[in-house]
This record gives structure tokens, C-alpha cells and sequence, in this order.
């Protein structure tokens, strides 16, 4: 997969892209088209829901050595890399749409998360964090 131009993307030309570079680029994209006025909270989380249901049709039905295999094609593969841009951009595009801080969210998210499934507890295993909470009490 080639990597388009940054500027053509409206985005700085030297160096990788920061998440807000990012989503400037995606809300001026919206926003030269006129689409912000489409842009309502439940629209946006309807679109980022199909969008996600595209990219998992590009599993459905396979199995894991059928999944590795449609990867190693280079076609294949940037199709799925287009159906995760798809779900990013309109998760960007609802974040600036309720005023949510995307850096914030995911750094408050992470912290949570590594409240909830601690390393001793959650690693190599994928029980959900009250399992674990379980598991850790009864050990006691």
C-alpha cells in the first residue's frame, strides 16, 4: 500500500501526523464539503457502526488461516485498511461532534483499563475484568 501525500490529505508535510493533525484533516474534509450539517450524534454513530460491520465482513465466515491468507494480499489487505480508516474518521468526526477530546478519552480510557485487568491478573488470558476481580478474591 502507498502512502498518499500528506499535503493532499491537508496535512503538515514534514514528519508523521499528531491525532489531532488528523482529525483536523478529517473535519476540513467534512467541513469543505458542507457535511457538518448530516453530522448529528446519532447519524455519526450509526455511520461508525456500519463501517465496523463492513470491515468485519472482510472476516466473515473465514477462518484464521483464511484471514492470514487475505492479508498477505496486498489488495485485500489495503481494503481493510480502508474500512479501518472508514470507522476511525467517523469516530473522529463524532468526538468533534459532541466536543470530546480524542487524547483525553483514550488516556482516561487506558487508565481505567489497566484499573480493571491488572497484569498479574489479565495477562495471557481474555476473562472479562470481573471475572478477574472474582478469581483474585477467591484466591484470598
Amino acid at each position: 500500500m502507498t502512502t498518499p501525500d500528506p499535503a493532499s490529505a491537508g496535512l503538515p508535510p514534514a514528519g508523521p501526523a499528531t491525532l489531532a493533525d488528523l482529525v483536523a484533516a478529517v473535519c476540513r474534509f467534512r467541513d469543505d464539503r458542507d457535511w457538518a450539517q448530516f453530522h448529528t450524534p446519532r447519524n455519526l454513530a450509526a455511520a461508525t457502526a456500519i463501517e465496523a460491520a463492513e470491515l468485519q465482513e472482510r472476516f466473515l465466515w473465514k477462518t484464521d488461516a483464511e484471514v492470514d491468507q487475505d492479508l498477505a494480499d496486498a489488495a485485500k489487505r489495503a481494503g481493510v485498511a480502508d474500512e479501518i480508516a472508514d470507522v476511525v474518521m467517523f469516530a473522529m468526526l463524532l468526538a468533534d461532534r459532541l466536543g470530546i477530546d480524542l487524547a483525553e478519552a483514550v488516556t482516561a480510557k487506558l487508565a481505567a483499563n489497566e484499573r480493571k485487568y491488572p497484569v498479574k491478573l489479565a495477562r495471557g488470558n481474555a476473562r472479562k475484568y470481573t471475572d478477574l476481580q472474582e478469581d483474585s478474591q477467591s484466591d484470598a
